[in-house]
């Protein structure tokens, strides 16, 4: 999967960097001094490096805890944080704002997840109690079967119980993490989308089906899950599109157990829409004539209302209104 990896050279000998390279011998490895070399140039070209995608393996020096956005709800479990344990993703999904964050597409994993944790005990002494998002800019179960990170953190969780963890995934990987016994502060959260969406817009990720496999088995296993319809795109046919995802979702009786199911419609900081467009004429997503509120374009609100209502209405036939968030 990757032909090269970087790595810096400080962490040439760090535990996670000889596990990563035992799983790729056949890849060049060049040494480098620091990541933000090969990563932040802007003379790159973002969807050419997904065809030919490079690893590097770097350390982290501070910042390792962000503060949510404001574009993403804190579901009423405490202060909301996200870290970036990995920049960037496997899949390429038309709609995606790291395209517009990053000048590179390479993915970087930062090995020093010893730092992490202790900036997020450090948090919890002073919050007391905490959500943290740890699969922000990234698809981290996508990625565990090259960097357990997602199992190293739920074992962090274990012995943290008033930190509340959300892994959000697109992917079918439930299977690696499937051994482990489920705890009450970890969420499991799976992005869900019409297979018309998946075909078209969310290149390279599974299809609907597997992606609910993997939900039906780790909420019949007993884990917290969690299902997110977003982002919901204003497409042709959107409406019919949409309640055929929500009828394929009923029709799996364990899923009535979930924890909660969030909704949102698509939106995007604004800058990155700006950067986007001047490299991607290839998706009529990027071209939708988007309304800017403040420093995010998302839809007009008589076109974001008659979403909420009519996706909010199909949940309600199924859903208790307590579990549903938009």
């Amino acid at each position: 999967m990757f032909s090269h990896i970087y790595i810096e050279e400080e962490v040439q000998d760090h535990p996670v960097v000889i596990d990563v390279l035992s799983k790729f011998p056949k890849a060049i490895i060049v040494s480098i001094n620091n990541y933000k070399n090969v990563f932040n140039p802007s003379n790159q070209n973002f969807q050419s490096q997904k065809l030919k995608k490079k690893l590097i393996l770097a350390k982290k020096k501070d910042n390792y805890i962000y503060k949510g956005s404001p574009l993403t709800d804190t579901f009423h479990r405490g202060k909301f944080y996200y870290n970036t344990l990995i920049m960037n993703c496997l899949y390429n999904c038309d709609y995606c704002y790291l395209q517009g964050m990053y000048n590179s597409s390479h993915i970087v994993i930062f090995v020093n997840l010893e730092d992490y944790f202790l900036e997020t005990e450090k948090i919890l002494k002073e919050e007391n109690k905490m959500t943290l998002c740890i699969s922000y800019d990234t698809d981290l179960l996508a990625l565990e079967r090259f960097i357990p990170y997602t199992s190293k953190w739920i074992e962090f969780a274990k012995d943290n119980p008033n930190l509340t963890i959300e892994i959000r995934t697109k992917s079918n990987s439930y299977n690696k993490i499937s051994h482990l016994k489920p705890i009450d502060n970890v969420i499991l959260a799976w992005t869900l989308s019409p297979d018309e969406i998946v075909k078209d817009i969310e290149k390279d990720t599974p299809t609907l089906n597997r992606r609910l496999k993997s939900l039906c088995d780790a909420t019949l296993n007993g884990w917290n899950t969690r299902i997110c319809l977003d982002p919901i795109l204003y497409v042709k046919n959107w409406k019919n599109i949409y309640t055929n995802l929500i009828s394929k979702i009923i029709v799996h009786p364990e899923l009535m157990n979930i924890t909660d199911i969030t909704f949102g419609v698509f939106r995007i900081n604004s800058e990155y829409l700006k950067k986007i467009k001047k490299m991607r004429v290839d998706s009529k997503i990027i071209y939708h004539p988007y309304k800017k509120y403040g420093s995010v374009e998302t839809y007009k609100k008589e076109i974001q209302i008659r979403i909420q209502d009519h996706i909010l209405n199909e949940l309600l036939k199924f859903f208790p209104k307590e579990k549903i968030f938009y």
